[in-house]
């Protein structure tokens, strides 16, 4: 048996690529929107506008941050061999950048009342990462 073998029969962990250049950008002080635009595949950037414009007070420019960057990391999910469930570990970083944007997606859907898009976000992100979901609530 392998040490690696899921035993409950369920999909493996999903586990995304390193996102190295919007992480270098992003350390060498370009700004988020400057990431999204030279990266704009990348879900942690699309995640950090969608945190900057909800802590500003721009809710509905947040859902959208959010929303773009949840397609984003749909995409590469499906690219890297998830069939649209399963787990979706916070504990490997890579996958941060998705949560982050999920999570931001459920608290702007919230916001705007549209209780349907939240419960559904909320309940993906408990699904997808319990972690996640206790860590960023």
């Amino acid at each position: 048996m392998s040490i690696h073998e899921n035993l409950l029969g369920g999909p493996p962990p999903t586990h995304l690529p390193a996102e190295t250049g919007p992480l270098e950008l992003l350390a060498s002080g370009a700004t988020p929107a400057e990431v999204t635009a030279a990266y704009p595949t990348s879900s942690l950037a699309w995640a950090q506008l969608a945190d900057d414009a909800f802590a500003a007070g721009r809710t509905v420019e947040s859902y959208a941050y959010a929303r773009t960057g949840y397609h984003r990391g749909l995409d590469a999910l499906r690219r890297n061999g998830w069939k649209g469930h399963g787990p979706v570990p916070w504990e490997h970083e890579p996958n941060r950048g998705f949560l982050r944007a999920l999570h931001a997606l459920g608290r702007a859907a919230d916001a705007i009342g549209e209780k349907d898009e939240a419960e559904r976000c909320t309940q993906f992100l408990r699904d997808s990462s319990p972690t996640a979901a206790d860590t960023l609530n």
